[in-house]
C-alpha cells in the first residue's frame, strides 16, 4: 500500500513541474557566424598582410633558399717577353667549398673526404665544427684536376652533402726561377706581392662579373637566370725582356757564381736606343711557382735592391768629366809614380807602378792614382753634378718596386779624400742598373735615355713612348758627342791584351767595357778580404747597340779581379747576345773570321 502511494505522489509531483525552455538556436547562430566571419576577417587580413605588405620579404626568403648570387670567375693579364713568349699565365683550376651546417651531419664521412683533399681528418674536422654555424667555408683552394676528381668521388661514394666546387685561376710562371726577380707572383686571391706582379697591379688585376643562378636541394647549380655584371678580364702586359737572353744571362751567371764559389751575382742587359731592359738576373734564385715562402735574401731583386760601390768602372766618367771641361786630352801625359798619392792623411794607392802614363793609359791600366789627379783639376761640384746627371743617387724609375736609389752625398758634405775616393768609385754606391744606365750614357753619344721593363713601340722608341707606365722623363744630352767617342775609344784598349779585361773579347766586334775590384766595407772597414767583381761594357764599340753589366759578389776562390771573374761572363752572354739581335760585325778580322775555315791539313 505504501509503495503504491509513493509511485503516486512521484507522478503527482512530475505533473506539477514546470516545462524546461527550448534553446536559443538563433543566438547560436549569431555567435558561431561571429566567430566564422572574425576568424575570416583575421586569416584575410593575414593573407592580405603577407601578399601585399610583406611581399618583399617573402619573396627575399624563398629566393635565398634556390636563388645565389655567384661570381663568375675573370683571368688576370698574361705576362709576356718581347717576342710573345709567355712568363706569366693564369689557368683555371677548381676550389672546393662547403656548407658547414650541412656536412656537420656528416662528420663520420670526413676521413675519405679529408685524404682526397690531402687533409688531416681531425684538422677537417676541427675546421667544420668550429664554423658550424657558417653558410659557406673554402676547404682547399685552387686544386689541381686529379684532387678535384678525387673528392668528386669521396662525395659520391660515401654520399657527402654540403661540398661543392668553383672555378678560379691560378697564376704560373713557365721561366720559373730564371724570371722570378723580375717577375715576383701573386698571393691566393691573385693579388700582385712582389716584383712586376706587384709594380703592375693595377693593370694585371681582373675584376670577377656577378651572374644570379637557381640552386638545387644539393645546392647545386640548375639554371642561370641573368647575369648581373660582366667579368672584366685583366690587361696583357708585354715586358722588353728577351727569354732567350736571359736563359744565356742566368745559365752563365750560376756557372760563374758557382765556379768562383761566390754569395751571388748580377747581370743587367740593356737595348742603347730604347733604354729597355733586355735581360735581368740574379744569384741566388728562387721559384715562385713554388719557393714563395723561401726567406727573403733569395727573393730580391738584387739588380734593383742592392748597392754596391762601383770601384774603378767610374774612371771614365771621370776622364768624361774632365774632357768636357777641356782639362785633359786623351793623350795628355799624368805621372802617376811611384803607384802612390797622399791626399790629406790617407794614402792612395795602384796595384803596380805605372810611372808616367796618358789619359788613355790611365783607364787601361786602371790606375787610381792617374784618376785621382785627374779629378784633382776640377772643383768638387764639376764631378758631383756628372754624377748627379747620370742618375747615381735617384732611383731609376724604373717602377719596381723596393728599388733603391743608392747614395750620392752632396759635393758641399765632401772632404778633399773622400773627392779623391769618389774619382775610382769609392764613397757612393749604385745599383747594377744604374751603373747600366749610366753606361748607356757614354754608348749613345752622351744621351741619357730612360730604362724601362716595358717594350716600347719601336715607333716612338726614339722619341721615348710617353704612354710607357714607367717613361718618366724624355731623354737628356749629359755628354757631348765627341767627349763620349773619345771615351769609348779609350776604353776598347781596356778589352784589349794590354788591358785588364781580355777575357771580354769577342771575335769580329770591337768591345768596350771597364773593369771594378771593389772591397765591401763592413762594420771594421774594408778589410775581411770582401769584393765585388765587376765589369760594365758595350759593343760594338764604335757604335753600341748593347750594355752589360756583370756583378759577381764576393768570389771565393783565389781569383778575384773583375777581368777574372766578371768579364768571362760578359764575353759569354754579350755573344750570345749579339747573335739572338742580329747585330753585324765591326771588325771583321780575317784571322779571327776564318781561322774555323780553313782546310785541314
Amino acid at each position: 500500500m505504501a509503495s503504491r502511494n509513493d509511485r503516486l505522489r512521484r507522478i503527482t509531483s512530475r505533473r506539477v513541474e514546470a516545462p524546461r525552455a527550448k534553446p536559443n538556436l538563433k543566438l547560436r547562430r549569431r555567435l558561431l557566424v561571429g566567430l566564422l566571419s572574425g576568424t575570416f576577417v583575421l586569416l584575410s587580413g593575414a593573407v592580405f598582410y603577407r601578399q601585399v605588405i610583406e611581399t618583399d620579404f617573402l619573396r627575399n626568403e624563398g629566393e635565398r633558399r634556390y636563388l645565389r648570387i655567384g661570381e663568375i670567375a675573370a683571368r688576370r693579364g698574361m705576362v709576356t717577353d718581347r717576342n710573345g713568349e709567355p712568363l706569366a699565365v693564369s689557368t683555371p683550376v677548381e676550389t672546393v667549398w662547403a656548407d658547414p651546417r650541412k656536412l656537420v651531419q656528416s662528420l663520420n664521412s670526413l676521413p675519405p673526404l679529408a685524404a682526397a683533399l690531402g687533409i688531416e681528418p681531425a684538422v677537417l674536422r676541427e675546421k667544420i665544427e668550429s664554423n658550424r654555424e657558417r653558410g659557406f667555408l673554402y676547404l682547399k683552394r685552387r686544386v689541381s684536376f686529379e684532387e678535384a676528381r678525387e673528392v668528386r668521388l669521396a662525395i659520391d661514394q660515401h654520399n657527402i652533402e654540403g661540398v661543392d666546387f668553383e672555378t678560379e685561376y691560378r697564376r704560373f710562371y713557365p721561366g720559373a726561377e730564371v724570371f722570378g726577380h723580375v717577375m715576383g707572383f701573386t698571393d691566393i686571391e691573385d693579388r700582385g706581392q712582389e716584383g712586376v706582379e706587384l709594380a703592375y697591379d693595377h693593370h694585371l688585376k681582373s675584376e670577377p662579373g656577378l651572374r644570379r643562378v637557381i640552386l638545387d636541394g644539393r645546392r647545386r647549380i640548375v639554371q642561370e637566370i641573368e647575369q648581373i655584371r660582366p667579368p672584366r678580364q685583366g690587361k696583357d702586359l708585354v715586358l722588353s725582356l728577351d727569354r732567350r737572353l736571359q736563359f744565356l744571362a742566368y745559365r752563365e751567371l750560376m756557372k760563374a757564381v758557382k765556379e768562383h764559389k761566390a754569395k751571388g751575382g748580377t747581370v743587367v742587359v740593356l737595348d742603347v736606343n730604347t733604354g729597355e731592359v733586355l735581360a735581368m738576373v740574379n744569384q741566388p734564385g728562387y721559384n715562385p711557382n713554388a719557393d714563395r715562402d723561401s726567406s727573403g735574401d733569395r727573393r730580391r731583386n738584387r739588380a734593383l735592391t742592392d748597392v754596391m760601390e762601383p770601384g774603378s768602372t767610374l774612371k771614365p766618367f771621370v776622364v768624361a768629366a774632365a774632357l768636357e771641361r777641356g782639362l785633359v786630352t786623351p793623350t795628355t801625359r799624368i805621372a802617376t809614380g811611384p803607384g802612390t798619392l797622399r791626399v790629406g792623411s790617407n794614402v792612395v794607392k795602384d796595384v803596380h807602378n805605372y810611372g808616367t802614363l796618358d789619359v788613355t793609359g790611365i783607364i787601361t791600366k786602371s790606375s787610381n792614382v792617374g784618376s785621382v789627379k785627374i779629378a784633382q783639376k776640377m772643383d768638387y761640384a764639376s764631378l758631383w753634378g756628372l754624377y748627379d746627371q747620370l742618375g747615381f743617387g735617384h732611383a731609376t724609375g724604373v717602377g719596381f718596386p723596393g728599388e733603391s736609389a743608392g747614395r750620392l752625398r752632396h759635393y758641399s758634405r765632401w772632404r778633399p779624400f773622400e773627392h779623391a775616393t769618389m774619382a775610382f768609385g769609392y764613397s757612393l754606391s749604385v745599383t747594377s742598373l744604374q751603373l747600366a744606365q749610366a753606361y748607356s750614357v757614354l754608348a749613345a753619344d752622351g744621351i741619357k735615355r730612360p730604362v724601362t721593363l716595358i717594350k716600347r713601340d719601336p715607333a716612338l722608341a726614339l722619341g721615348m713612348d710617353e704612354e710607357a707606365p714607367d717613361s718618366t722623363s724624355r731623354e737628356i744630352r749629359i755628354l757631348s758627342a765627341d767627349t763620349a767617342r773619345k771615351v769609348r775609344a779609350m776604353m776598347e784598349t781596356v778589352v784589349s791584351d794590354q788591358g785588364t779585361a781580355k777575357r771580354a773579347q769577342i771575335a769580329g766586334y770591337r768591345v768596350g767595357g771597364k773593369t771594378g775590384t771593389a772591397k765591401k766595407a763592413g762594420p771594421g772597414g774594408y778589410g775581411g778580404g770582401r769584393y765585388q767583381s765587376v765589369f760594365a761594357g758595350f759593343v760594338p764599340a764604335g757604335k753600341p747597340r748593347l750594355v752589360m753589366v756583370v756583378m759577381i759578389d764576393e768570389p771565393g776562390g783565389s781569383a778575384y779581379y773583375g777581368g777574372l771573374v766578371a768579364a768571362p761572363v760578359f764575353q759569354k752572354v754579350m755573344e750570345g747576345a749579339l747573335r739572338l739581335f742580329n747585330v753585324p760585325p765591326d771588325d771583321p778580322v780575317p784571322s779571327m773570321l776564318l781561322a774555323h775555315r780553313e782546310p785541314k791539313p
